[in-house]
């Protein structure tokens, strides 16, 4: 999370079970390098402790409005102009309505209420409370004025119920405040993305698939929502949970990933084929298990599966077409080979020893103006430089 080192973030505790969970994203945002100042409300020291923030943060702890180590008693004021970004995790049903009527009557919400830098909430609460309509008209209002939620996610609440309010994960909040200081290059655009490989079936215990893991897809897909882009993943097996704000279409063979992408391709700006799409398939699958039949051999009969990325080049108003490869060797002329005979705006090669399966990569862009090394790093700053790259190829650029 580099991209946040040197952020100076206000985090702000609100009452709630799930306050534990902000201890620990308080050691994940320092970790990274955050400038890390803490405000609570009186019910949030009731479950958390003012010490173990200020232990962790490595800054005072501030829970009063009246606060006179604040030379002007301007706390509410002086709290927040340095800062970046206000972040409230957990934000409280209570705490949110407060916000959605200006009103501030301690120190959190009037630090929210004054503030000049961006606000973000991570709501947590009982599905009951989530599921009212007073929460969620006050969400819309929120939203309307520009606050940034992240989250809430379903599960388990500590109340023994099930369903929408619970508090998302320290880490996912940690990549959600990475994301809202990422330019936002692609603005209005929407990008398709295709991740992961295809299976194809043998019989119904076995099928024919490949080393790729995903990553590098998700992180594309995760990449293009930080900057701004309506997201849909076509993801084959693999796995990872979908990055937050990502519409996922999951898929098995290479036939179903071409049937999802005919129907979403319609309107998209961008096409990104990351997928490691299986080039063959079983002609004729067994209904059945095959059995193993001692000391004799097995002849499959393949057929080609549909190229996807050249049937979406092919289109008569294409989107902004970007193809991957992996390459086991000659990286540079097999890219360029690749991307003259599918016609493509631009094409990604790496060399696959290095890539699959790893959660960093070496990437080469090679488009009409020529090769563009990204270099070596994790692979969501790369798909970070790779959207820079897009933004400015599909800048005034009309469809076809």
């Amino acid at each position: 999370m580099t991209t946040i080192k040197g952020k100076r973030i206000l985090l702000g505790m609100t009452g709630g079970i799930a306050a534990f969970k902000s201890a620990e994203l308080a050691r994940i945002l320092v970790r990274a390098g955050v400038d890390l100042r803490v405000a609570m409300t009186e019910a949030a020291t009731r479950f958390v402790t003012p010490v173990t923030m200020q232990a962790l943060s490595g800054q005072t702890v501030w829970t009063d409005l009246w606060d006179a180590r604040v030379p002007d008693n301007m706390a509410h004021i002086e709290l927040s102009r340095d800062r970046d970004l206000i972040l409230v995790a957990p934000a409280s049903a209570d705490f949110m309505a407060k916000l959605a009527h200006g009103l501030a009557d301690d120190l959190l919400s009037a630090l929210a209420l004054a503030r000049r830098c961006p606000l973000m909430l991570a709501p947590a609460m009982n599905v009951e409370m989530w599921d009212s309509p007073a929460t969620q008209r006050n969400v819309l209002t929120l939203r309307d004025d520009g606050v940034v939620f992240a989250g809430p996610a379903a599960g388990d609440q500590a109340c023994g119920e099930t369903g929408m309010g619970r508090m998302v994960e320290p880490q996912q909040i940690a990549e959600e405040v990475e994301a809202l200081f990422q330019p936002k290059v692609l603005a209005g655009k929407r990008v398709l993305v295709t991740a992961g490989p295809t299976e194809e079936p043998i019989d119904p215990v076995r099928v024919i698939t490949n080393l790729s893991s995903g990553k590098m897809g998700y992180a594309v897909a995760r990449a293009a929502r930080e900057a701004g882009a309506d997201v849909t993943l076509i993801s084959g097996p693999v796995a990872l949970p979908a990055p937050s704000g990502v519409a996922r279409v999951s898929v098995r063979t290479a036939r179903e990933m071409f049937d999802a992408v005919k129907a979403a391709v319609s309107g998209s700006d961008i096409f990104v084929s990351v997928a490691a799409v299986a080039d063959y398939r079983v002609k004729s699958p067994a209904p059945n298990k095959i059995k193993k039949d001692s000391g004799r051999g097995r002849t499959l009969e393949l057929e080609e599966n549909p190229d996807i990325l050249a049937w979406v080049a092919a289109r008569p108003a294409p989107p902004l077409c970007v193809g991957f490869a992996a390459e086991s060797e000659d990286v540079a002329s097999n890219a360029r080979a690749k991307r003259s005979k599918k016609k493509l705006p631009l094409l990604a090669a790496n060399l696959a020893q290095r890539a699959l399966g790893a959660d960093e990569n070496e990437i080469t862009l090679f488009d009409e103006r020529g090769e563009h090394p990204l270099g070596r790093g994790p692979k969501i700053e790369l798909a970070r430089k790779l959207m820079l790259h897009l933004a400015g190829m599909s800048a005034g650029r009309k469809r076809g």
